[in-house]
């Protein structure tokens, strides 16, 4: 499970820091011996949302610290488990600050649950704890796993829309043991559901043996584009794959084969080798992923697979599900479509106890190719893969000279040293590390200016940094 911040992470200049800032989203604070509500509330608006920290011994923006700090950790923690279902959290610790003690409560960002306060499921938005709307409410419940689109039994949908030719197909890739009548099997996979004493068709029986997909669940589909540039531009090759899921994944692959650029290259025995400028099993994986774990709820956009000159975008609708962050996403195993990824593992497209994940990075290194950048996007999540064939040292001198710098200044150099960047903004690191609180973001590229590495131009909003001219730079 992610964290906010790794524990004890917060140092006193990261609260005074804040404090000049004001509460936000991720920032709460009260004073000693507060009423057990408030803190409950805020604890269940963070934790519906991306996590965040709670300070008792802050009153009026001023620091008065607590009386006791065993008692008030007690409190935080039993105001956190008022909440249903209970929220644990990491163990609140105190810090010092100005010879006061205050105390600290870490909410993690990614929890696996929707918290309940008094009846009432509040977010985070700003400074408040907002209600959330009825629409909200149940993307997040599908979000986190607690509600399953793909069970839902699909919307005007009969047994007759279901393709029995396919059915019958997929009943007999089955182990032997499988019981063999064909109802049966969708009904325990879940593709079928009963209602009134009649069976019917759920979004996954239809997604999976539909006939007409796309009629019951809009924007199932992928949208497969190779541009002739860098950046989408008027020249491309575009096709629209809808048709079940099983389908959209043959026709993504042989789109790939079509697509993808080939070098050439001769054995030592002069026979022709024609290699991908990736390669076509992380590829191939990389859309198999985005049809088994996208958001089928998610309507009016759909999967986007972009071929660019020098990179590949995959785009999948819908937030990670579950615990699930950028940062884990390599060790995290969870599910939003468990009986797609079941029907898929049973077709042999992909492994169910794993993302592919893994064997994508392998692949990548096995061509001497950089790992994927994933990151988490406004309404969906992006795997982009680049072509360019690394050439050791990978990181740039410019960052074996800087000492004391931390992974994110790390990569904010490497952005503006590798590929076309030339300069950076707060929110372009802080989508590199969604998990990281934005103070944090601000500080390190901040220390970069103070280590005399970047320089910085605007101010608020409008401030972005770029290298500064130094000689390490033509190293």
């Amino acid at each position: 499970m992610a964290t906010l911040l790794p524990p004890h992470s917060i140092s006193q200049t990261d609260i005074l820091a804040q404090l000049e800032i004001g509460q936000d989203a991720q920032w709460a604070w009260f004073e000693d011996n507060c009423a057990a509500h408030p803190l409950a509330l805020t604890c269940a608006g963070m934790a519906n949302s991306r996590g965040g920290v709670v300070v008792l011994g802050i009153h009026n923006d001023d620091i008065e610290g607590v009386t006791d700090v065993s008692t008030t950790i007690d409190h935080l923690l039993q105001s956190a488990l008022t909440l249903e279902p209970p929220l644990i959290t990491p163990l609140p610790y105190p810090i010092s600050i100005n010879n006061q003690q205050v105390v600290m409560l870490e909410v993690p960002a990614g929890m696996p649950h929707i918290y309940m306060c008094d009846g009432r499921y509040v977010r985070r938005e700003h400074d408040q704890n907002i209600p959330l709307k009825p629409l909200e409410l149940r993307r997040l419940l599908i979000e986190r796993g607690e509600m399953r689109f793909e069970m839902e039994i699909a919307r005007g949908a009969t047994l007759k829309d279901l393709d029995w030719e396919q059915v019958e197909s997929y009943v007999e890739t089955l182990k032997r043991g499988e019981q063999r009548d064909t109802k049966s099997v969708l009904l325990r996979r879940g593709c079928l559901a009963r209602k009134d004493n009649q069976l019917y068709p759920t979004n996954a029986g239809i997604l999976l043996f539909g006939k007409s997909p796309q009629t019951f669940v809009r924007s199932a589909e992928i949208t497969a584009v190779r541009f002739a540039g860098e950046k989408m531009g008027d020249t491309f090759s575009r096709e629209d794959l809808t048709g079940t899921l099983p389908e959209q994944i043959r026709r993504a692959e042989t789109f790939l084969v079509d697509h993808l650029r080939k070098g050439v290259q001769l054995k030592a025995t002069m026979a022709r080798n024609e290699q991908f400028e990736y390669p076509l099993e992380a590829a191939r994986e990389l859309v198999v992923n985005a049809v088994a774990h996208r958001d089928y709820s998610v309507d009016g956009d759909n999967i986007r697979l972009f071929l660019f000159k020098d990179h590949m975008e995959v785009f999948s609708p819908g937030k990670l599900p579950g615990p699930v962050t950028v940062a884990n996403i390599k060790d995290e195993r969870f599910s939003r479509n468990p009986i797609i990824v079941q029907v898929l593992a049973d077709m042999g497209y992909i492994e169910r106890l794993g993302y592919g994940i893994d064997r994508i990075l392998e692949l990548m290194t096995q061509h001497n190719l950089q790992h994927p950048d994933f990151q988490e996007r406004q309404g969906g999540f992006q795997v982009v893969i680049y072509n360019q064939t690394m050439t050791p040292p990978p990181r740039p001198s410019l960052v074996s000279l800087i000492e004391d710098i931390n992974i994110r200044q790390e990569k904010a150099i490497e952005y503006l040293t590798e590929g076309n960047h030339t300069r950076i903004t707060n929110s372009e690191l802080q989508q590199m590390f969604p998990d990281v609180h934005a103070e944090t973001i601000r500080r390190d590229l901040a220390d970069l200016v103070n280590k005399n590495i970047l320089e910085k131009f605007g101010s608020k909003r409008g401030s972005y940094y770029t290298l500064k001219k130094s000689p390490h730079l033509d190293d």
